[in-house]
């Protein structure tokens, strides 16, 4: 028999299943249940910050405008669970073809995403996605590999 924690954990990597799910899709309002209405997202996209779920929502939107079709993955994705509150790290790509027709096998970016379990379910409170830049030169250094 496993214990809430586990079963707390496997809940979440479901709910990250189900992001990568409906990205895939693109189906905003399957996204709209697995934010919490007060997130707060810092995304690799201007502006700095995205509060609240209608700001995260209208980022993907703008997304799927770019992408005729578009996938998103994760890897090694690491969850660290406690009673109510939960955060995970991992690796991710949105890739996919662009309206133009061109394939594109995107970025890797490193995301982290904060959990609240609320009315027993888990919801995405915070997200962030970072892309590592060169101190040097203050850009962006995007053709890694994890």
């Amino acid at each position: 028999m496993s214990t809430q924690r586990e079963q707390d954990e496997a809940r979440i990597r479901q709910r990250m299943g189900q992001v990568v799910e409906a990205i895939g899709v693109k189906d905003l309002e399957a996204l709209r249940g697995i934010y919490a209405t007060d997130v707060v997202s810092f995304d690799v996209e201007p502006p700095l910050q995205h509060v609240g779920i209608d700001a995260k929502l209208a980022n993907w939107a703008r997304v799927f405008t770019v992408f005729e079709k578009v996938a998103y993955e994760v890897r090694d994705l690491k969850v660290t669970v406690g009673e109510d509150v939960a955060f995970g790290h991992c690796f991710g790509r949105l890739s996919g073809t662009l309206g133009n027709g061109t394939t594109t096998s995107g970025m890797w970016v490193r995301g982290t995403f904060c959990f609240e379990k609320s009315g027993g379910e888990w919801l995405v409170t915070h997200d962030q996605a970072s892309v590592p830049f060169d101190v040097t030169t203050g850009r962006g250094v995007t053709d890694l590999e994890p």
